[in-house]
């Protein structure tokens, strides 16, 4: 099969663009790079049944013709992260909801099958859990940057949907929870490869808010098994799949176990939400996923530790910093 991943040089779609050409599928990334990066696949470089494409998803013409020449699209492409939501609110909505409405423009035109990728941030407020796929969305002002993103996806998913009940376009959506792993930039908010970095510098890792939120982090290899499962299922088509692990662990105990596991000699710094994002800034205590729909359909379920996740981060981020101080002293 050939497939078109967008965003295919980020986290998760040089993960998943791994796994598929492991599988002897090929490969087409599309990818602006503003978060993603070409060091994600440069070891992809010299492998036949894959191709990197230098694009964005707002151009319709380039996203057409890739649509064209491969059999399924997966649609990562995103602006991601708190961080980058609440200080760029105007420029990650557009790509977030035109960016999707054209890819799926694209692959209905050519009647091929997409999966998109959603959020547990749809779920906003909704401190209850394990969330099922059909609860309810609770949601702070709209006025606040913070909610954008859940917003966004969430029209995301009603295009996907309404592409696959009007249109017959194969449609399939995942909402991922706190994935993690090896390649996960820190840079647009997310906490564990934070955490990783400021810990093998034995800086004092930054915990937002008081520590006690409640958050379930599943290894980004899991997160790839879960998707694979999905594109391969004929049943999944118009199904809609939370992804993520049900294993919860407060932000002060992910920071404690940070520190533990590298050795570090840093400490814990609590810094305001207010003072780390905007004036008002809203979270959620704990987010926790039912994942029976896609066990039930699929028989997966994550089977990587919080150990696991962490002991990967950390090797990751280790030599990467040595390679990023050879080539400085170079």
């Amino acid at each position: 099969m050939n497939y078109l991943i967008t965003g295919g040089a980020g986290f998760i779609g040089s993960h998943l663009a791994d796994r598929l050409i492991a599988r002897n599928d090929s490969v087409v990334a599309l990818d602006d790079l503003s978060t993603g990066s070409v060091d994600n696949v440069d070891h992809l470089k010299d492998e036949p049944r894959f191709r990197l494409e230098h694009g964005s998803i707002l151009d319709p013409d380039i996203v057409r013709r890739l649509t064209v020449e491969t059999d399924v699209v997966v649609h990562l492409a995103a602006a991601v992260g708190v961080k980058l939501i609440v200080e760029r609110p105007l420029e990650s909505f557009i790509t977030n909801i035109r960016g999707t409405q054209v890819v799926l423009e694209a692959a209905a035109d050519s009647g091929k099958k997409i999966l998109v990728t959603s959020t547990s941030e749809i779920y906003g407020k909704n401190a209850n859990g394990p969330l099922r796929e059909d609860a309810d969305r609770i949601l702070g002002s709209p006025l606040k940057s913070r909610w954008s993103y859940s917003a966004a996806k969430a029209a995301d998913e009603m295009f996907a949907h309404a592409y696959w009940r009007e249109r017959g376009t194969p449609t399939i959506i995942v909402r991922l929870f706190n994935t993690v792993g090896p390649r996960q930039t820190g840079e647009f908010g997310m906490v564990v490869p934070r955490f990783v970095r400021q810990a093998i510098r034995d800086e004092d890792l930054t915990v937002y808010g008081d520590g006690t939120q409640r958050r379930c982090f599943c290894h980004i290899a899991d997160v790839v098994d879960a998707i694979v499962g999905v594109l391969d299922h004929p049943e999944a088509v118009g199904g809609v799949f939370n992804v993520g692990s049900q294993s919860e662990i407060t932000i002060d105990d992910l920071a404690d176990a940070v520190i533990r596991m590298t050795g570090s000699s840093s400490g814990v710094v609590h810094i305001p939400y207010d003072q780390a994002y905007e004036q008002g800034f809203e979270d959620m205590q704990r987010r926790t996923p039912d994942t029976t729909r896609l066990r039930e359909l699929t028989g997966w379920a994550p089977t990587r530790s919080f150990e696991e996740i962490l002991s990967d981060v950390i090797a990751f981020e280790r030599a990467h910093r040595t390679s990023h101080d050879q080539r400085s002293s170079a």
